[in-house]
C-alpha cells in the first residue's frame, strides 16, 4: 500500500472518529439508551389554597378594560394551560387541586404515557443529551407544561426532567445537568412537541 493510499485511509478513519464523536450523547444520557421512559402533561399553573374560612377568588386582572376584547381573542388562539387561570376578565378562576392528586415535582399530572416507540426514544435521548438543544435565552418565568422520567442504570433514581415551552427552559431531578444552559431554542421546543403529540396520540 502506498504511502497516499495509508494517507487517505487514515484520513478516512479520523473522519468517522470524527462524525461518531459528534453523534454522542453527553453523560449522562449516554448511559440510558433502552431505559424506560415516561412522559407527563402537567397542570402548570395552580393557585394556592386560600386561608381558612376565606372563599377563593380569582387573580385580579392584569388588562385593562378597554383591551380586554381583544386580549381574549388572542387567547383563544393559543393552547390550553399557557396562560393562568383568572388573568384575562371573564376567565374563571383558578381553584386550588386536592392535595393529594397525583404530582410530578409538585405540578399536577394531567396524564401520563410510557415512550415505547424506539425513534422516540431516540429523539428523547439526543434532544437532551445534546447542548446544541439548549441555549442561555429564556423567559424570567416557570410553568412546566410537561415532564420527563428517564430510568437509569444500576438502579439509580430516574432523571427527572420539566419542560416549561412557554418560558423556554428546562429544569432537571436526580442528575447534575451538564450543560452551562437551560434554556431551549426554537427547533427543541418543536421537537418536544412532536415527541409529546405522538406520545398521546394527538
Amino acid at each position: 500500500m502506498t504511502s497516499a493510499m495509508l494517507l487517505k485511509v487514515g484520513s478516512m478513519l479520523a473522519l468517522l472518529v470524527a462524525v461518531e464523536g459528534c453523534a454522542s450523547l453527553t453523560p449522562p444520557f449516554d448511559a440510558m439508551k433502552g431505559q424506560p421512559m415516561t412522559v407527563y402533561r402537567l397542570q402548570n399553573y395552580e393557585v394556592a389554597p386560600p386561608p381558612a374560612g376565606t372563599p377563593a377568588t380569582g387573580v385580579p386582572s392584569l388588562i385593562p378594560p378597554q383591551l380586554a376584547q381583544l386580549a381574549q381573542q388572542y387567547a383563544s388562539l393559543l393552547p390550553p394551560g399557557l396562560i393562568p387561570p383568572g388573568i384575562l376578565p371573564g376567565a374563571p378562576a383558578a381553584t386550588p387541586a386536592p392535595s393529594d392528586v397525583p404530582r410530578f415535582h409538585d405540578f399536577r399530572i394531567l396524564g401520563y404515557q410510557q415512550i415505547t416507540d424506539v425513534t422516540a426514544q431516540s429523539d428523547v435521548l439526543k434532544t437532551f443529551g445534546s447542548a446544541s438543544s439548549f441555549s442561555n435565552k429564556y423567559e424570567n418565568c416557570f410553568f412546566p407544561e410537561f415532564g420527563f422520567a428517564i430510568a437509569q442504570p444500576n438502579g439509580q433514581p430516574p432523571a427527572d426532567i420539566l419542560v416549561s415551552l412557554s418560558c423556554q427552559q428546562v429544569k432537571s431531578f436526580n442528575i447534575t445537568w451538564p450543560y452551562p444552559n437551560i434554556g431551549i431554542t426554537s427547533e427543541t421546543q418543536k421537537t418536544i412537541a412532536n415527541i409529546v403529540s405522538k406520545a398521546f396520540g394527538s
